[in-house]
């Protein structure tokens, strides 16, 4: 069973991910040290979408997920939505974590970007390796080592904090301060992940009283945590335009073995992290196949995730082929990839509105409006999910008469 203290671990584990590698200098790269407020704007987006899954996981455990609330709200044509935008979000995001760890690597042995685009493709190729032989990362060795990024980023933190002075929160909002909903969209990507333990109630001792608490727990770790982030990455500018912006910051405090430190705990974050997921999107296109909401080859055969391994091969040799070719960047993924989450969260909150009653009902509300809020700045990037979107709904019409049949 769970304990609190179990339970919030958990939750922050599944908050903190390679996305702190490079996504807080992101957002100051797009709004200066006016990200600040984004940083706050996201916090607070973040607690009522906590309190609403915490909510749905205490009155309606499901081991779906999030796909199981959809459907039981809105029907099989969004859950397969709501599916597909995951396994985008893995097509799309997966190169560019790979990258942010080829990055950490090739920053600290001197490769230059070439060496981080190769770097990235034998992650990209472990990974795949890895899960073709069925093999996946513990939770407990995920856990452990985003407990240590935890650490890592406070000491980051507490090191650049003697450095904050007027002169580095000026001019404030050199962008202006659209950008600061820009910002905010590139840091949500740090939130999600709230979802990710709803259907872990029952593991609770007394899951309506233990859910909520270990939520806020984690919560107060995360706001803690990132506002002394966004701070620091505001104090040290040259960690701003640095490729390698957390590296930049150990190395403030800690020099050369700050980096070295940090480069390893990257690249077992990013193996990790690229692990995890591309095992769910490869068992998810699976159960998408079969429901029609993609081609049914990816369903066939003895070993039916190869095949959805396979083309995820095929689609990360053209992103890198592109990354290399300069057509695109990194931002330009976390953005695509960002955009897909807040579209899950969007469905996902409405079927909450639908779900919850009384005072659950009303944090849904309020959780879907931020959330909305957000989405708006995601500018072109919103076409990424609704492409993908379009061709389910597609599908399935093709496919419909073959499945009554």
């Amino acid at each position: 069973m769970l304990t609190v203290t179990r339970g919030a671990a958990l939750y922050v584990g599944a908050l903190v991910g390679p996305g702190l590698l490079l996504v807080p200098a992101l957002a100051e790269q797009a709004a200066g040290p006016a990200a600040i407020l984004a940083w706050l704007g996201v916090l607070l987006v973040s607690a009522p979408i906590a309190a609403t899954f915490a909510a749905l996981a205490v009155r309606h455990p499901v081991p779906g997920g999030v796909s199981a609330y959809v459907r039981a709200s809105f029907g099989g044509a969004a859950a397969a939505v709501t599916g597909i935008w995951f396994v985008t979000a893995v097509v799309v995001g997966g190169p560019a974590v790979a990258l942010v760890g080829g990055l950490y690597v090739a920053e600290l042995l001197g490769w230059g970007s070439g060496g981080a685009l190769v770097v990235a493709v034998v992650l990209y190729v472990v990974v795949l390796a890895v899960n073709a032989a069925g093999l996946q990362v513990s939770s407990a060795v995920q856990l452990v080592v985003s407990a240590l990024l935890v650490l890592l980023v406070g000491v980051a933190a507490g090191v650049a904090a003697p450095r904050v002075s007027a002169d580095t929160w000026t001019p404030f909002a050199p962008h202006g301060w659209w950008a600061v909903g820009t910002a905010a969209n590139i840091l949500m990507w740090l939130v999600f992940g709230w979802e990710a333990m709803a259907q872990l109630a029952g593991e609770f001792r007394r899951p309506r009283r233990d859910v909520p608490r270990a939520i806020w727990i984690a919560f107060a770790v995360i706001a803690v945590l990132y506002v002394g982030l966004g701070v620091a990455t505001i104090a040290v500018p040259s960690a701003v335009d640095a490729p390698v912006p957390l590296a930049d910051l150990m190395a403030v405090g800690f020099g050369t073995a700050g980096r070295v430190v940090t480069t390893v705990l990257a690249l077992v974050l990013t193996l990790g992290t690229m692990n995890v997921y591309t095992g769910s999107a490869a068992t998810l296109a699976v159960d998408l196949a079969q429901q029609g909401a993609l081609p049914s080859w990816f369903s066939g055969g003895a070993r039916a995730r190869m095949r959805p391994l396979a083309a995820l091969a095929a689609t990360s040799t053209v992103m890198f082929a592109l990354l290399a070719w300069g057509a695109f960047s990194v931002d330009t993924l976390v953005r695509a990839t960002s955009a897909c989450f807040v579209a899950v969260y969007v469905l996902a909150l409405a079927a909450a509105v639908r779900t919850l009653e009384a005072g659950g009902r009303v944090l849904a509300v309020v959780a879907l409006a931020a959330v909305g809020v957000v989405a708006a700045f995601s500018s072109v990037y919103v076409l990424v999910p609704a492409v993908a979107a379009l061709l389910v709904l597609v599908l399935r019409r093709r496919d419909r008469p073959a499945l009554v049949a």
